[in-house]
């Protein structure tokens, strides 16, 4: 009986449609409500998601450099020895950093940030543009630059620029003696990170020596690769432990604490403001079920005077507020999988890389979430249909028969 008021319920008189519309209405609510939350779940992991494998991709999962501000780390051979020796490291990447000013022409000139390093990193190389990953060598030094960079600079793939180094010493920078390299752009890279693409440009490890004058024996920094990120922190401990001062280990969260807690502030938001509307179209089922029992008034007092019981009543109209709840889950459930998957293979909704570091809105897909929002949406519309329930529970069977 249920089933059939959900599939032909209709009105008495005039306007008999007007029922099932307001029945399909409560249904699409619930199907609206539950793909807007599905998706915004979809978006907000796969956000986190992408700004975490941008970042890790930068930085690695652990970086170690000197307590002291701007002073490299010594002993660099032995130390690389001792981290790749520890458990949870699965690769040790020695880094040199310093800032240069890097010259295509009079015209074109902007102060860098040069990191120079063994291996280019996993995810800076899966993001060239043009040319290629290619850091030269020590005789051929070759740099990989931004996009915006390129951008601003001019620069295009085989041209020749010039990095000028300022000596250290003294007070602040000493600009009479500049040490200069010639470099060949081999590769443009793009992330979406706009303060990387801006400032971050990269070559091999012999050339960044030589413009910040560290001999063998000192790196910037080294970074770690780990098995899972979620050791960092233990991990990052037992190193400064382990080699104690002024070593200084900094998982990937605590570099970047201000993107990452932006990034927890949108998972936290997003879903519990657009969860509301699960919980405003599971309470329109009331209003539709009121709407049914007055309607069925009279068709309630028969199956009262044919032996149904209150509680009997109360089970219908719950099992239909179910009905309604479980098809607009299904229909919400459908419809966001299929927009998801739009959105992963066309791109369908674009981001400023300026705001959001990415220029499309990210998809991440879990099994889970369809479970949860399937049983916290069918709760909502099953508390929702008691009280209507309850409502038909209580008619009084010779006045509905009697009713018009």
């Amino acid at each position: 009986m249920a089933l059939r008021y959900l599939k032909g319920a209709q009105g008495r008189a005039e306007g008999r449609s007007f029922l099932r519309f307001i029945t399909y209405v409560a249904i699409g609510g619930v199907a609206i409500g539950v793909a807007a939350l599905l998706l915004s779940f979809a978006i907000v992991r796969g956000f986190s998601q992408e700004i975490e494998n941008k970042l890790i991709g930068f930085g690695s999962h652990l970086q170690v450099s000197s307590h002291l501000p701007d002073a490299p780390l010594e002993n660099a051979v032995a130390l690389e020895e001792g981290i790749a020796a520890m458990d949870s490291v699965t690769h040790v990447s020695p880094v040199v950093q310093t800032f240069v000013l890097l010259r295509e022409s009079q015209q074109s000139i902007d102060g860098v940030a040069l990191v120079g390093t063994r291996t280019p990193p996993s995810y800076m190389a899966g993001r060239i543009t043009t040319g290629t990953f290619d850091l030269g060598s020590g005789a051929q030094p070759g740099v990989v630059v931004g996009q915006l960079l390129a951008d601003r600079l001019g620069l295009s793939v085989g041209q020749k620029v010039a990095a000028f180094a300022m000596q250290q010493g003294g007070e602040g920078l000493q600009v009479e003696r500049p040490r200069v390299k010639s470099l060949t752009v081999r590769g443009i890279y793009e992330t979406s990170l706009l303060d990387v693409d801006d400032t971050y440009v990269f070559t091999n490890l012999a050339t960044a020596r030589d413009l910040a004058e560290y001999p063998e024996t000192q790196v910037s920094r080294f970074d770690i690769t780990l098995t899972d990120v979620a050791h960092a922190d233990s991990v990052a401990q037992r190193l400064e432990d382990r080699f104690g001062w002024p070593v200084r280990a900094q998982t990937i969260k605590q570099q970047f604490a201000g993107l990452f807690a932006w990034v927890n502030l949108q998972e936290g938001i997003i879903p519990l403001v657009i969860g509301v509307i699960v919980l405003v179209s599971a309470f329109n089922i009331i209003g539709a079920l009121l709407m049914l029992i007055l309607e069925k008034t009279r068709e309630i007092g028969v199956l009262q005077s044919l032996g149904a019981s209150g509680t009997t009543l109360k089970r219908l109209f719950l099992l239909l507020g179910l009905l309604i709840g479980t098809t607009g889950t299904i229909i919400g459930e459908g419809l966001a999988l299929g927009l998801a998957l739009l959105q992963k293979r066309y791109d369908l909704i674009p981001l400023p890389a300026e705001a959001y570091y990415m220029t499309s809105a990210p998809i991440e897909l879990n099994p889970l979430d369809f479970l949860i929002v399937a049983g916290v949406t069918l709760t909502l519309c099953g508390l929702a249909a008691y009280v209507p329930a309850r409502v038909a529970a209580r008619i009084e069977p010779v006045r509905a028969i009697r009713f018009q």
